[in-house]
This record gives structure tokens, sequence and C-alpha cells, in this order.
């Protein structure tokens, strides 16, 4: 996936990636092996200075700072041993801390974690400082990212939906669609439809259309009104009258029609106002009325060919899905994807929408640190209690182990130092 440039002021640090057990493993031996061969250093500087401090009496001064240094190096490796194991083996008191109070550091662990990185004042400043939202809107503004994204979402429902039974899924449909239609009464909402079709008098442009179609109909059947005029006159009626009556009905429509089309104040169009408002009050009002509209509404449900729509939206539904998530290079850009990708571009063009979106995600995580906070803190307790003893220290020593080894290093070098210091200035003295 293609991820979003940094934003000036606001790039978003870059974690390191975790080291795998092996790479620590490796690197705790040679800290290890540091410090122990410091030590080891100490040891034999000290062994050949008290050999040679008889014909060398400076060297008394080398012999100090290496005895000083290997009870350093020898006092901090126990120290650090302690906290893992048992020093050679040898079950000391208060040795192998780790693993004789795990549980306890599990509890300890899972309450730091809980106040210290869980809190709310903690989580509200990072998030405030994440620039969520904007992230988000100009990843999702980015055509591969919503393409990227609208193939998964496919690819998962159309999973999901071989897993559904089709009957189950289109008794649910049915059930939805039919319970939504009969608890909504069909004539106020008939009402308010034409009062909005009214508003502004765009009625009287369906009525121009309407005469319109009308003129061309009659324009278009001159024969068959000729024909439905002979069929219904009397035999004895001579043609020619027939002819003058056709005349008449097709001039007194045409007229008619262009007047109504003409006249903007045509009585015909008063009459058309009123009784479509009429229609509209009796809709909101008539109880006679609405109660039509319901039986009709009802008799409409009870067809077939309704129930077969209804049914048929779910298999159209799912051949659809399944096509564009078997085969999604076959599609060009689907609404979806331009859909995403104009979100992302106009959230990120609006301040006000980004500051309301980033109030939204730190209400929904801070709600969640609330909820869970305790179980987070219960969960770390007993993942570590569950541990076993020797796992437990070997994780906590490979995480920290290898600074610890700093201190092996440091205590030979400094108690080197200090037991320089402490011989001459004894020597000073005396």
């Amino acid at each position: 996936m293609t991820e979003p440039a940094a934003l000036p002021g606001r790039a978003l640090s870059s974690p390191l990636p975790p080291l795998d057990e092996a790479t620590k493993r490796k690197q705790l031996a040679r800290m290890k092996g540091r410090a122990t061969g410091l030590l080891l250093i100490a040891t034999a500087v000290w062994i050949a200075s008290s050999l040679l401090v008889s014909r060398y009496p400076w060297l008394a001064y080398v012999r100090a700072t290496a005895e000083a240094s290997m009870i350093g190096g020898l006092a901090d490796w126990f120290a650090v041993t302690a906290l893992f194991r048992h020093p050679m083996g040898i079950p000391i008191p208060h040795t192998a801390i780790v693993a004789a109070r795990k549980d306890q550091i599990g509890r300890s662990l899972g309450n730091f974690v809980s106040r210290h990185f869980l809190s709310r004042d903690v989580l509200a400043a990072r998030l405030s400082s994440l620039h969520v939202a904007e992230h988000l809107a100009l990843w999702l503004s980015v055509p591969e990212n919503s393409r990227t994204l609208a193939r998964h979402a496919a690819t998962g429902l159309a999973n999901g939906a071989r897993m559904l039974a089709d009957e189950d899924v289109q008794e649910l449909i049915d059930r939805v669609i039919e319970e939504r239609i009969r608890n909504t009464e069909v004539a106020p909402l008939l009402g308010q439809m034409l009062s909005l079709l009214t508003a502004g008098d765009r009625h009287q442009e369906l009525l121009d259309e309407a005469i319109g179609l009308l003129a061309r109909a009659v324009d278009q059947n001159l024969d068959l009104i000729r024909e439905r005029l002979e069929e219904e006159s009397p035999w004895w009626v001579p043609g020619m009258v027939d002819d003058r009556i056709h005349r008449k009905i097709v001039t007194g429509l045409d007229h008619t029609l262009t007047a109504v089309r003409d006249d903007p104040d045509h009585p015909l169009r008063r009459r058309f106002d009123d009784a479509l408002a009429n229609f509209v009050r009796k809709l909101n009002e008539s109880p006679e009325v609405r109660a039509r509209a319901e039986r009709i509404k009802l008799e409409i449900l009870d067809k077939e060919a309704v129930r077969r729509f209804s049914s048929s939206i779910w298999d159209d539904a799912k051949a659809a899905l399944f096509r564009y998530a078997d085969a999604p290079n076959a599609f060009a850009p689907t609404a979806i994807e331009r859909g995403l990708v104009s979100l992302g571009e106009a959230v990120s063009r609006d301040e006000a929408l980004l500051a309301r979106i980033d109030a939204l995600i730190a209400d929904v995580a801070l709600h969640l640190v609330d909820r869970y906070q305790g179980e987070v803190a219960q969960l770390i307790a007993q993942t570590v209690t569950s541990w076993d003893p020797e796992v437990t220290s070997d994780r906590v020593e490979l995480a920290i182990g290898k600074d610890l080894q700093f201190i092996r290093i440091n205590g030979t070098i400094v108690g080197g130092l200090a037991g320089l210091v402490i011989y001459a200035l004894a020597k000073f003295i005396g």
C-alpha cells in the first residue's frame, strides 16, 4: 500500500524494528563475554603484579588496582546473575529474584503499564499529536489505497457471503423489508412527496409534459379514434356525420390542449391545482383515504412478484460481489473506490471536520481505556503468572540482560580506580 506523504511539522516517528530472539541472544552472549573477559584481564594483571611486586615495588599500585577491579567485577557479576538465577547453582537466599517473584513482577508490570501507559492524560496527549484523521484522509485520497481497501472489503464480504445460507439471508431481507414497509404509513409519506412536488409550481411542469404527451397521442392515433367512433356509432348514422363528429372531437381536444399549454392561468390548471391540493390534504388528514392506502399497500406486499423481487436482491448482490472479488482487475474503478477517494480529499481539506474526527477517535480510545484498563493489567499479570519460572527469567534477561552487563564492566573499571585511589591515599597517609 502507498503510505501518505509526511505532513510538514507532523511527521510520525518510525520505531526501530524489534530484534529477533536469536539476535538478542548473540548480543547478550557478546556482552557477557566482554564483561567476563575484562574480569579475567584484571585477574591476570593481579597475578602477574603479585609475582613481580618484590622486584618492582611500584607494581603494588597495579596490584591494588587489579585486586579492586576483581572485587568490583565479581560483586557486580553476583548482583546481575542473582536477578535471573542462583549464582553457580548455589541456592543462596534472595537470588534468582525474577523466577522467585515472577507473580509479583507480573502484577507490578500490569499496574505500571495500566497507570503510566494507558492513562487518559498520556493517551489524549499522544492522540492529539498524531493527527490521525489527517493521515487517514490523505491515505484514503490516494486511488491505489482506496482501490485496495475496496477490494479487501469486497473479498471479505464475498468470503462471508459464501458461508451464509441463501435461504437464511433471503428470509432476513424479506422480513426486514416487509417489517419496514408495514410499519411505515404510506399515505402521509405520499402526501409529503406530493407537497414537495407542488412547491414552486413544479407540478405544472409535469402537467405541461402530460399535455404534450396527450397531444402527440391524439395526433398519432387519429385512425384509431375514427375506428372507435365508427364502432360506437349507430349503423344508421351516415359516414359523413361520423367524419364531422371525428373532426370536432379531434379539433376540440387539440384546441383545449393548446389553450391549457399556452395559458398559465387556464381554469383547467387551477382545477388541477385544487384537485392535487385536496388530494394531498386527504392523504394527510382523511382517515378513510389513509386506511384505503394501507389496504392497497398490504395487497401489493402480498403479491408474489414483490416477494420474488426481494429475493432477487440477495442473488444479484451476491453475484456482483463474487464477480468483483474474483477478478477485481477486470472492472473499472467502482463508485465505491471513487467515493472513498473523494471522501479522503474532502475530509483532508476540512479542518473543522478533521478536528471532529480526531475528537471522536480520542473519545472512543479513551472510553476503551476506561473500560478495559483494569482488564489489561489483569491480563499482563495472569500471562506472567502462567509462565514457567525459568522461561520468565530467560525472557527478562533477553529483554534487558545485555544492558545489565555494562554494570559488570563499569563495576570492574570503577572498582579498580577506587582501589587505586584508596591504596594511594593509604600510602600517602602512612
